[in-house]
């Protein structure tokens, strides 16, 4: 095995000094540097928005609570995650019995699902259950999809006031915390931005705190325009972190109460083959060199990181085998795995996960194993390791001994950092984080940020919302605020809201003339939060032990590529939902495209291609975002992909074609790598090994709308509704 390894330096951090009297304590916390910046910038009247870019484990999210645990201050807090968000209220409950604050603020958790179950049970409506879960909180931790959506009115009947949700909530909650923001792509940013100069115009003074990385140009240029005050918190710029070449270097550090927030790391970078299953094949290969570090580091505890859910699921068996021998215990944690098996994943010796764990997670292990797709996945994921000296179990601690990461990428990147003339890295040397982070962003890939996204689209959200303010019912109210909303948006997205007004118009007619029938796809997905998912699939995962933790959803595209399933009818799922007799949120299923038994992950990826009932070469040359009836699936010797077929092929798809293959398109255009980019054919080259076109599909379209003027011979970046 062929291996490049450095040592990461171990991490200090600055502590905070003259500590205000009114900051009460617990005993032997000491404040960082970070954390008492943190707290004066929201003293600070004069500040709207407030950044924080400590790195991981540094105690952001005390940064962001510390106000609340000294004084009634209520915050809601957006997580991008379910996972994430889970593991804060362990976090915060933690810090309440820890600070003992005489007015112990009630924490509440609200997910999509939680809301269905909750509404069910108590018969409710939604913006029913929100109100009385909003109003039994002072720190509510929820998702930036549910705080769109209420804005949005998408919880209301059309009876209720536009305003009902967010009128009350808006005024009810201080703080708008946005926990590892930089996740998020240029439609949720758009979508926030929208929020904040709705909740602007028509409630008080507010402040957002975002606790993440660097800030992103284009939302610190959108404040600007916006007339926002905000303040950067950045310990790395400031010199607030310290990373010692040896043990005397600690020790002094130690002696002047900076505190460790990561211990020194092995990193070793293992090259691989820039194809499908090469870290899984990696895996299985060296899996003897896992089972020997638990074996020479007993009590460790580890996970592996992947970009698929069909190879973690195809591994799990294998480590479960291989550890089991010496009594260790092996977890999943995947957007397929069982609530169950999510919740008990991180106290596992070893997990295995995908994107879902890679956010925000407090991991407590000291062995990492991970694959990446691009510079900011490689930094977000190694930032795992090293937060934690040990755990406790059964009333026991255990010191971890040492801390090793192996990271899986590309040839290229290795032959970058090792092999070049002047190499950034060298074999067995000494590196800091701050270092290594700017190495990796200099030589390994860069996805697209979709800067064009915010003039494009982004005020088609902002439509919605000015809108909404116009309604009879509470015109008057908000007469003074719907100005100044409508021209902070024109100002901010540099584009007219009569304009936009045309545009929809336009679409809501294309669709009446092809589908005969009032709607507007192209609306809905551009006003949504991630976009809608039109090619969702129910599935009834037949190998979940527990059977409340066998109905699932997953895009149509992964089941074609990973999964070996049969199809069912809804009648039947629905039936089988019904016979759990366990609480299961039976709202999530409704808008599915067919439903389907889940037998099991396939050991090859399967090839599949969308076909079109006509030619896509003029659809190509409009150059635009387009609704197309007549998609089906092509895939030779499957029995179920009739079936299929049969509920795609009257369906309306938000879709943007180019006439070039999928992988020119991802290359050149720099795509994440899970973007809905897929291959399709017409009926002119349904033969040809490799389709001539490409398809996105949904929020996809309108981002590939915003790029694909590159592939023009001439012309520049026009937008035709």
């Amino acid at each position: 095995m062929t291996e490049y390894s450095i040592t990461l330096k171990p991490v200090y951090s600055c502590p905070a000094e003259d500590i205000p009297p009114e900051i009460k304590l617990p005993a032997n916390l000491k404040l960082s540097w970070h954390q008492l910046e943190t707290w004066k910038a929201l003293q600070n009247k004069d500040i709207d928005v407030i950044f924080n870019t400590a790195m991981t484990g540094d105690g952001k999210s005390l940064a962001g609570l510390l106000k609340a645990l000294q004084e009634y201050f209520s915050i809601i807090g957006l997580y991008p995650t379910n996972e994430l968000a889970r593991d804060q209220v362990s976090q915060i409950s933690n810090y309440i019995d820890m600070f003992e604050p005489p007015h112990e603020p009630r924490v509440n958790r609200l997910s999509g699902a939680e809301l269905e179950l909750y509404a069910e049970r108590e018969h409710l409506s939604k913006a029913v259950a929100i109100e009385t879960r909003t109003s039994q909180s002072e720190i509510l931790l929820t998702n930036p999809d549910i705080f769109h959506y209420l804005h949005r009115g998408a919880y209301l009947t059309p009876y209720d006031n536009p305003d009902k949700l967010w009128n009350r909530i808006d005024k009810y909650f201080d703080l708008f915390l946005f926990d590892e923001f930089h996740v998020f792509a240029a439609p949720q940013t758009s979508s926030v931005l929208n929020s904040m100069l709705l909740i602007r115009s028509t409630n008080r003074h507010h402040r957002y705190l975002f606790l993440s990385a660097t800030p992103n140009p284009d939302l610190l240029d959108k404040l600007d325009k916006a007339n926002f005050r905000y303040h950067c918190i950045d310990p790395v710029q400031e010199g607030k972190y310290q990373f010692p070449n040896d043990i005397q270097q600690a020790q002094e550090l130690d002696a002047l109460g900076w505190r460790q927030i990561a211990r020194a790391i092995t990193l070793c970078l293992i090259p691989l083959e820039s194809k499908f299953q090469s870290s899984e094949i990696w895996l299985k290969e060296n899996k003897k060199l896992i089972l020997n570090y638990f074996q020479q580091y007993p009590h460790s505890k580890g996970a592996i990181i992947l970009n698929s859910i069909a190879s973690v699921k195809r591994l799990v068996p294998i480590f479960r085998e291989l550890l089991s021998p010496l009594g260790l215990t092996v977890g999943e944690n995947t957007g397929l795995s069982g609530n169950n098996d999510k919740i008990n994943s991180l106290d596992c010796d070893l997990v295995l996960g995908t994107s879902t764990i890679d956010v925000g997670v407090d991991f407590k292990i000291n062995l990492l194993i991970f694959e990446s797709s691009d510079a900011g996945n490689f930094i977000q994921r190694l930032g795992r390791l090293g937060r934690h000296s040990g755990y406790t179990k059964d009333g026991q601690t255990f010191a971890f001994e040492n801390f090793t990461a192996y990271g899986l990428v590309p040839k290229f990147l290795v032959e970058r950092l090792f092999q070049a003339d002047n190499p950034s890295l060298r074999v067995g040397e000494q590196f800091d984080r701050i270092f290594l982070n700017q190495v990796i962003l200099d030589n390994y890939r860069r996805i697209n940020n979709f800067s064009g996204y915010y003039k494009r689209w982004g005020a088609v959200q902002s439509f919605q919302l000015w809108w909404d303010l116009g309604k009879p019912t509470i015109r008057q109210q908000y007469a003074g605020s719907r100005e100044k909303f409508q021209a902070d948006c024109e100002n901010v997205f540099g584009t007219s809201l009569k304009r936009i007004a045309g545009c929809t118009m336009k679409w809501a007619r294309e669709w009446e003339v092809l589908a005969g029938k009032k709607g507007n796809p192209i609306f809905e997905d551009a006003s949504s939060f991630r976009g809608t998912s039109p090619l969702l699939c129910g599935l009834y995962d037949v190998t979940e032990p527990q059977k409340g933790d066998r109905f699932k959803t997953y895009d149509l595209p992964g089941i074609l590529s990973n999964l070996d399933i049969e199809m069912w009818t809804e009648s039947a799922f629905l039936r089988e939902i019904h016979t759990t007799g366990e609480a299961i949120a039976k709202g999530r299923f409704k808008h599915c495209l067919a439903f389907m038994k889940l037998r099991g992950y396939r050991e090859e990826r399967l090839n599949w291609r969308f076909t079109y009932t006509g030619n896509l070469q003029a659809i190509a040359d409009a150059w635009k975002v387009q609704v197309l009836v007549g998609i089906q699936v092509w895939q030779p010797d499957n029995p179920w992909i009739g079936g299929v077929n049969r509920h795609l092929r009257n369906l309306g798809l938000v879709s943007y074609v180019l006439a070039r293959p999928v992988a020119e398109v991802r290359q050149r255009l720099q795509l994440p790598m899970h973007f809905a980019l897929y291959p399709i054919s017409d009926e002119m080259s349904i033969h040809e090994p490799t389709p001539p076109y490409c398809i996105a599909i949904a929020q996809s379209a309108l981002l590939l709308d915003t790029l694909a003027y590159r592939f023009k011979e001439k012309g520049g970046e026009i937008w035709i509704c």
